[in-house]
């Protein structure tokens, strides 16, 4: 192989020295022409026909080159190059000057690096041969190529690394499963370089591989799922159509194989067991039981059904899609003392069949189950459930209406007492026998009042009391004719003064609360003779009123009474007086009442109902403001004890213990002390008789000050020298002295006992806490009372 490659590079290499030295020529569609001397037919003119210098298409260069010297492409020669130097070669176009070099003697091209044909197959360069000396161009300029001759440098590379494909388990030999594909980067039209073969390197004997398209097939048949789900293949791609030396590469595909429902369902065991209670409820589970199935997905579903068996009617199955069990529930109560034991046939098929692998079935299954019922302590069963018993309300207390039946519905039969629940008769109105069951009642009943009782009976095991069961009993009144007819409603009924006799004044109708089978039939009829009135039965359950005379006067008689008989016509007859009130009143020509005596001898003619106790409502409200302004005034008149802000009193405070000096100054109103314009000195206190026993003294004005200490000055001098005057200071007893203080008690109680005059100079010993104290009282005269 190297041998080949090296006579090759030789043959390249010679081909275009050898083109080079042919004679140069014009390239004309790619022919040499020579042209010859002769005269133009046209003018005249002299040509000159000569050979060309050269004449070339392409250079053949390897890719690749890994020599450390410039790697010779070809050379360029003119026949006008005599060899003197004179002639220059130019090149131009496609790398010219950086990856082609050119010697512009010789005429010789090197290429200045190796060169990559997947990168650049082909290059388009341009030489010309020039006069040195004039620059004037020897040739025509002329354009070849430099072909990149392909090697073998690239390996195949599949579209992914990895693939995933699938195929269903037990297919044929040569089942399609995927095609891989790998690309060369290679020249396709020169050599093997890119002629691919794949083959498998993993996965056999399983799967195949075609060489010449990468398609995946099946190699083995029956392949089983079951047995193995997964399988790793792993394919070549090998270039120089997998001869040796050739390069490769590889592409790993994941193959996994689809289910079929090739597996019937199985089984685990052929009888199963269960119990149950016979107190269970309707549609409660009492087991589950479970086919196998190899395959997966719907080829796995099962369909459970019972199919034979002394309980089809009794019990019911159910499919769990959710964990392929089939679930066997109850489809009637179930009683113990009727039947113990229950034999089930049942089976389990697949819903989705494969006709190719029916042979392989049947793809269904059967089992025997067994069911035991458990005997429990029943509670009493009545004989229905519910009851209707119906009573006429005539009936006397004691009478028994009807009666409920229940029983223990165990095999030992245990006697059973019956009871009235008494939150459904809370009025006590029925009563029960304890051991027959028979209803009467205690109280006298009204239909017209409550046509239904609900209640409800409750019936339990002597035995066993916790086991009790109940029973609405509906009870029904029936109606007796207890009721007399009475007037459907309250009538006002006048008659005009002006009225002729026979004039009908008033149709009356009746009601009556009880309710005959053959509805209701009223009579009427009046009570005794009536000179001014009569009635007349219509003989549909009304009655009409008319008069027998004319010229009533409502100043003679402006009422009459009417005494109305009705009856009805049930058993026994019931009958009632109903008194019928007739007004005389005045009335136009047509008949119409326009005022009546009573009316008039109250209200004016024309005033309405409304406007009366419009005047009425008016009235109460100006009596109500006429009361409230009387009551205004008087709560005006009597003065309060204090009038306003100015007239202030102090706070009279209880103290346990001695204040603190000026500390303690809860007890008054500093706000009233910092303000003293607020103080009227002149005005009395209210709250207490003066004693005149000396006479009034005013004071002087307060001086416009502000300070606390001397308006405690000034109020304490108006009061020394004013013994007629209430104390306004504060009363307060004190237990001891405050904190720091170097006295004993201040109270100034003790001071109104204590004989002499007062010295305060000791006021000055106390220390700092009390030198205001001292400062307002030490040189005032101070044998006053107080």
């Amino acid at each position: 192989m190297i041998l080949k490659h090296c006579i090759l590079l030789l043959l390249l290499a010679s081909c275009p020295l050898l083109s080079f030295m042919k004679t140069l020529s014009d390239r004309t569609n790619g022919d040499t022409q020579v042209k010859v001397t002769g005269i133009s037919e046209s003018d005249g003119k002299v040509l000159h026909r000569f050979k060309r210098g050269w004449m070339w298409n392409h250079f053949f260069l390897l890719e690749e080159y890994t020599g450390s010297d410039y790697q010779y492409v070809g050379k360029l020669h003119s026949d006008q190059d005599r060899g003197d130097g004179s002639v220059k070669y130019v090149l131009s176009g496609d790398g010219a000057g950086s990856l082609f070099l050119i010697d512009e003697n010789s005429g010789d091209i090197h290429a200045t690096k190796r060169l990559d044909r997947e990168e650049k197959a082909y290059y388009t360069l341009r030489a010309q041969a020039v006069n040195k000396r004039t620059g004037r161009p020897l040739e025509p300029e002329s354009e070849f190529v430099i072909k990149i001759h392909d090697i073998n440098d690239n390996e195949p590379k599949f579209t992914k690394k990895n693939y995933e494909a699938s195929v269903p388990e037990m297919s044929d030999v040569g089942t399609f499963v995927v095609q891989v594909t790998a690309t060369d980067a290679d020249d396709a039209s020169y050599g093997n370089s890119a002629k691919l073969v794949y083959s498998i390197l993993q996965g056999q004997p399983y799967f195949s591989v075609e060489p010449a398209t990468g398609i995946i097939r099946t190699a083995l048949p029956n392949m089983n799922r079951e047995n193995k789900e997964k399988y790793q293949v792993v394919i070549q791609a090998k270039d120089m159509a997998g001869q040796m030396g050739g390069l490769s590469g590889t592409a790993t595909v994941n193959i996994t194989l689809t289910d079929v429902n090739d597996n019937p369902p199985r089984f685990i065991q052929s009888t199963y067991q269960f119990s149950t209670s016979e107190s269970a409820d309707i549609g409660s589970s009492i087991g589950r039981i479970k086919a196998n199935d190899a395959d997966v997905g719907k080829n796995a579903d099962i369909q459970y059904g019972i199919i034979g068996g002394d309980g089809m009617d009794v019990f019911n199955i159910v499919t769990d899609r959710a964990t392929g069990e089939g679930v066997i529930t109850i489809k009637k109560h179930l009683d113990f003392e009727n039947k113990r034991m229950y034999t089930l046939k049942v089976e389990a098929a697949n819903t989705h069949l494969d006709h190719r692998f029916l042979h392989l079935g049947p793809f269904k299954d059967t089992a025997t189950v067994r069911i035991t019922v458990q005997d429990v302590d029943e509670p009493p069963v009545f004989s229905r459930p519910s009851y209707v018993i119906e009573i006429h309300e005539d009936n006397n207390s004691g009478s028994i209406m009807g009666a409920v039946t229940a029983w223990d519905p165990d095999a030992t039969n245990n006697p059973v007492r019956y009871s009235v629940d008494r939150h459904t008769d809370m009025d006590r109105i029925f009563n029960i026998d304890s051991t027959n069951g028979s209803i009467s009642i205690l109280k006298h009943l009204d239909r017209e009042t409550l046509p239904w009782h609900n209640i409800s009976v409750i019936a339990t095991e002597i035995s066993n009391p916790k086991q009790t069961s109940r029973v609405p009993v509906f009870i029904k009144v029936l109606d007796v004719n207890d009721n007399a007819p009475e007037f459907a409603m309250f009538y006002e009924t006048f008659v005009c003064e002006n009225v002729k006799a026979g004039q009908l004044i008033q149709t009356i109708s009746a009601v009556d609360t009880d309710e005959p089978l053959a509805g209701h039939k009223f009579f009427f009829s009046l009570n005794t003779m009536n000179p001014n009135f009569t009635i007349n039965d219509n003989e549909d359950n009304t009655a009409s009123i008319s008069t027998k005379r004319g010229g009533f006067s409502r100043h003679e008689t402006n009422t009459y009474l009417l005494s109305v008989v009705i009856s009805d016509n049930d058993y026994p007859i019931q009958s009632s007086t109903s008194t019928l009130t007739i007004r005389v009143c005045a009335c136009d020509s047509k008949g119409n009442m326009q005022t009546c005596n009573a009316e008039a001898l109250i209200f004016p003619a024309g005033l309405s109902t409304g406007a009366l106790i419009a005047i009425l409502l008016c009235i109460i409200i100006l009596l109500i403001i006429v009361v409230l302004f009387a009551a205004l005034r008087r709560q005006k008149k009597k003065e309060p004890l204090i009038i306003s802000k100015e007239d202030v009193r102090d706070n009279i405070v209880s103290y346990n213990d001695e204040g603190g000096g000026e500390e303690d100054t809860q007890a008054f109103d500093i706000g009233t002390l910092r303000n003293p314009k607020v103080m009227d000195a002149n005005k009395l206190r209210r709250d207490i008789i003066p004693e005149m026993l000396f006479p009034f003294r005013r004071t002087s004005p307060i001086k416009d000050n502000a300070d606390v200490r001397d308006f405690i000055n000034h109020r304490l001098e108006e009061n020394d020298t004013d013994p007629t005057a209430p104390p306004y200071d504060s009363l307060a007893t004190y237990a001891y002295e405050g904190n720091g203080s170097l006295a004993e008690s201040l109270s100034s109680v003790d001071s109104a006992a204590t004989d002499g005059d007062q010295d305060y100079d000791y006021l000055s010993n106390w220390g700092p806490q009390f030198k205001k104290l001292a400062d307002m009282y030490i040189g005032k005269d101070s044998d006053k009372d107080y």
